[in-house]
């Protein structure tokens, strides 16, 4: 029987995240081509690109040249086990990068060197810092013209209140990449991008290069005489973020990004659950649900929940307790999955992701855990919609497989579904975060569930989670209606967003947020 503790350690579970476009995608299938997961990368460059990339499954995903859903892939590396969480990459699906970013224990922020920190980037990495994520940076297309590397430092300080502490240094002389330094050990990288297959990595001394030493050695004497060397502390404290440069696209600087995900990268540690006690990673079992996806292989209809593994050994076909409904799950089917590709899952530990196939009853949020061992984890928060359409059946001859439809959406988390207790499901307002969840959601309804979608405006343009005493308080007030989520959690819609602030200025008492739970 392995050790549960010795299996937590060598296990480092991460996401991704970027602004759309950086290059967050092609870094994911750089890594796996290393660790020989894929034997072929195929980058998103466009929306024209001729085949998707591995990570998105999506038809609409292949045609858009985007990443709408989330992947997630188990790779080794050295001998440590990596559980990579791949996120969305376009902006209005970042609710859903939230929901996955409550499953991993650290992050890599992909920065495009010539744009810096963009907005998609500083909401993430505000998650991230609110959850306590450390974060590796990777500053992505240094083969392309840049800002000198000290402005790209100074840019995530400004933006993000995050020192970046370069482990790698490029090299890169009148705008002529040529590779980096690694501070560490003194040893360049050379660069050479017209190599066939990419750019080959030669290793060499940083004295015995001709023409490259003295082009950087005056500012690596200034990192040195300031301290800008990777302080562990303030990685894990999220103070600091250790930096790497290099070009995804190229296949430039992956490995030693990669090294440091192992080196650095915190293992699973006790996770802290709803009454602020720490569960231990050798207690008994218990998991995470962090993401609920349909259809990811269209000839199954199956619906697969993916769970983290918080503490304690997952064994395939044990009886769990789902902790919000006290019912009883069956894990007969545990899949690893990769976009389409899936293989069965017989055990897994701490920091590993699993899909659990048709667990129809399990919620983005839920708790997993052995019956004699009962535990709770905080809920994942959501984000108050900021775009609104009432959803109609185009054929009313299909309305039954609308409803089903619209459920399942829901529960995944695609869009929100809002109802009027006086209106029930007779116009039921889809909210989203972006726009792009109203087309995924009808693209999904009309090749999924075979019941095509007319969407109207609505009169509404701003939310507001709230409360019972909410709902009392604001039935009297104009220009603002009370709907409600699956779980009958309160919404509050107003007509503008400038009704919802005098209405949260006047009225203090009145619970308004953006944040929901559960």
């Amino acid at each position: 029987m392995p050790d549960v503790t010795a299996e937590a350690a060598r296990r480092r579970t991460f996401a991704i995240i970027s602004h759309p476009d950086a290059g967050k995608t092609t870094l994911t299938e750089k890594f796996l081509l290393y660790s020989g997961a894929i034997q072929q990368a195929g980058a998103v460059q466009s929306r024209k690109a001729e085949r998707a990339t591995t990570s998105d499954w999506l038809e609409l995903e292949q045609k858009r040249g985007i990443s709408v859903t989330s992947a997630v892939a188990r790779f080794e590396h050295d001998g440590v086990v990596l559980n990579l969480l791949d996120t969305p990459g376009h902006r209005d699906f970042s609710e859903d990068t939230y929901r996955v970013l409550s499953g991993v224990d650290a992050a890599v922020m992909v920065i495009d060197a010539a744009r810096g920190v963009e907005p998609q980037t500083e909401k993430l990495y505000a998650v991230c810092k609110a959850r306590g994520t450390p974060i590796i940076t990777f500053v992505n297309k240094m083969d392309r013209p840049t800002p000198d590397p000290l402005e790209i430092l100074d840019d995530l300080e400004a933006k993000l209140q995050l020192m970046g502490l370069p482990v790698t240094w490029p090299i890169k002389p009148q705008g002529d990449f040529q590779g980096v330094v690694d501070r560490r050990t003194s040893r360049t990288y050379r660069f050479e991008a017209n190599t066939p297959g990419g750019a080959r990595i030669a290793q060499e001394d940083l004295g015995e290069v001709d023409g490259v030493a003295h082009e950087v050695q005056e500012e690596l004497e200034l990192l040195d005489a300031i301290g800008a060397d990777v302080d562990l502390e303030a990685f894990l404290g999220g103070i600091a973020t250790p930096v790497f440069f290099g070009s995804a696209l190229s296949n430039f600087g992956v490995r030693l990004l990669l090294d440091a995900v192992v080196e650095l990268a915190p293992p699973p540690s006790a996770r802290l659950d709803v009454e602020a006690a720490p569960r231990a990673v050798d207690a008994p079992f218990s998991g995470l649900v962090f993401k609920v996806q349909a259809n990811l292989d269209p000839r199954h209809r199956d619906r697969l929940a993916f769970v983290r593994v918080c503490s304690g050994r997952f064994e395939r076909g044990s009886t769990l307790v789902n902790a919000r409904t006290g019912k009883k799950v069956t894990a007969k089917y545990a899949h690893a999955v990769f976009g389409r590709d899936r293989e069965t899952v017989d055990e897994a530990f701490p920091g590993d992701v699993i899909g659990l196939v048709n667990a129809t009853d399990l919620r983005a949020g839920d708790t997993l855990h052995e019956e004699e061992s009962p535990v709770t984890f905080p809920p994942i928060p959501t984000f108050t919609p900021e775009h609104f359409a009432t959803a109609h059946p185009a054929d009313r001859s299909r309305v039954k497989q609308f409803r089903r439809g619209v459920q399942q959406l829901d529960e995944e988390g695609v869009i929100q579904v809002l109802r009027h207790e006086q209106l029930g499901d007779q116009a039921p307002i889809w909210a989203a975060v972006g726009q792009l969840q109203f087309d995924v959601a009808t693209w999904r309804m009309e090749h999924e569930f075979n019941a095509p979608v007319r969407l109207e405006g609505t009169r509404f343009d701003t939310a507001r989670a709230t409360d019972d005493a909410g709902v009392e308080a604001l039935a009297a007030m104009r220009d603002v209606d009370i709907y409600r989520r699956e779980n009958g959690a309160p919404m509050a819609l107003f007509r503008s967003r400038y009704v919802a602030e005098r209405i949260e200025r006047d009225h203090p008492e009145i619970t308004l947020t953006t944040l929901v739970l559960g």
